[in-house]
């Protein structure tokens, strides 16, 4: 079978590393996520695995059309009856490329019609849409007259990890977080510490992945486990893969601390970190108090912004002064804004552009002497 596992704009060459050396199989790059081959446990180990893919696909097919009723019949001819029957609920979403000249949205409805049209052929009866929490998520990307036929193996969007039980204020998506990571050369030894935490999502991701923790181990089910070929057998062989995932972690990681003016942004990461099952440190301190010493220690954080100007200006100030005497550290920064690293006068090592939701972002990497 072939998989599809979807990332974040900027993340595809740490998302293919990653999955490489997760050991699956016949990985590419390629834009927008990155594809392998394997049998459907494959499928299934990706969903619990992946710390920076967004979704987990299979290609169900692939066809040629120019217009939407060659699409329908393609779709329509697909084996939707192995997958689905009509007590599941269904959604479909679409991807069409401006070559196509056709809204989303009557694409999505299109491969909807072809579904439930063959299911109905099949059992008699179709089922339900469920825009909200449906069984079977499907999707159709359709570009200069190709169109590919996914199943989203997922349901949730996998940054949705299961642990985190309060958010704060706008916080990381626990992807991108494990993106940023690996970008910024962590190396899961050095000693880490956030300045500016808030709930803690930086934190615990870097704790999951030194000790190996799977990020999809407290999800209750994923989207596969909905579908209708689903047996007890294999819900059973599931089971049995999360716990050997649970068995193949650890408890240790190297000293893991954040900091937060906020109180309440420290009890959240507090609780995070609790139900993750990691053991960090936190501190109630501003950033101008925070000093160096003689060993090597590694900072990364995503500073706020969106804030009142003169605040954003004097936080911004205080941030460049801080890494400006962390001499021997290694310093990484979300910068939703330029003006949030003008102050750091050293050359970066490597800058990588992001997206956080739908702000373009820079992760800028220092090392600093």
């Amino acid at each position: 079978m072939e998989f599809y596992v979807t990332a974040g704009p900027g993340t595809e060459e740490v998302l293919r590393d990653e999955l490489c050396e997760l050991g699956f199989s016949q990985v590419r790059l390629n834009r927008g996520g990155i594809p392998f081959f394997g049998e459907p446990r494959d499928g299934w180990r990706a969903c619990l695995q992946t710390r920076i893919g967004q979704r987990v696909m299979q290609v169900l097919g692939r066809f040629p059309a120019e217009k939407l009723s060659d699409l329908y019949e393609g779709a329509r001819a697909l084996p939707w009856e192995n997958f689905i029957t009509p007590r599941q609920t269904i959604a479909a979403a679409a991807y069409a490329h401006e070559s196509c000249g056709e809204n989303p949205n009557f694409v999505a409805l299109k491969l909807k019609d072809a579904i439930v049209d063959k299911l109905r052929e099949v059992f008699g009866s179709r089922p339900d849409v469920s825009r909200d929490d449906p069984d079977v998520r499907c999707f159709v990307y359709w570009g200069r007259g190709k169109v590919t036929v996914y199943l989203d193996l997922s349901g949730e969007p996998l940054f949705k990890r299961g642990y985190r039980v309060t958010g704060g204020e706008a916080p990381l998506k626990e992807t991108l977080a494990a993106a940023m990571l690996r970008l910024a050369g962590w190396d899961r030894k050095m000693p880490l510490l956030d300045p500016m935490c808030g709930s803690g999502t930086l934190l615990i991701e870097a704790a999951l992945w030194a000790a190996n923790i799977a990020p999809g181990i407290w999800r209750s089910r994923f989207g596969f486990e909905r579908w209708g070929n689903f047996t007890p057998a294999e819900a059973r062989e599931m089971a049995a893969l999360r716990g050997q995932m649970r068995y193949e972690a650890s408890n240790q990681h190297p000293a893991i601390t954040g900091c937060d003016l906020d109180e309440s942004a420290l009890e959240a990461s507090k609780a995070n970190a609790k139900s993750a099952g990691v053991r960090l440190s936190f501190r109630q301190i501003p950033l101008r108090e925070l000093q160096g010493d003689a060993s090597r220690r590694f900072l990364i954080t995503n500073p706020p912004y969106g804030v009142r100007l003169e605040a954003e200006d004097r936080l911004y100030q205080e941030l460049a002064s801080t890494v400006l005497r962390l001499h021997g550290w290694r310093c990484a920064i979300l910068a939703g804004s330029p003006q949030c690293i003008k102050g750091i006068k050293l050359p970066p090592v490597a800058a990588f552009p992001l997206k956080n939701g739908n702000i373009d972002c820079q992760l800028t990497v220092y090392e600093v002497s």
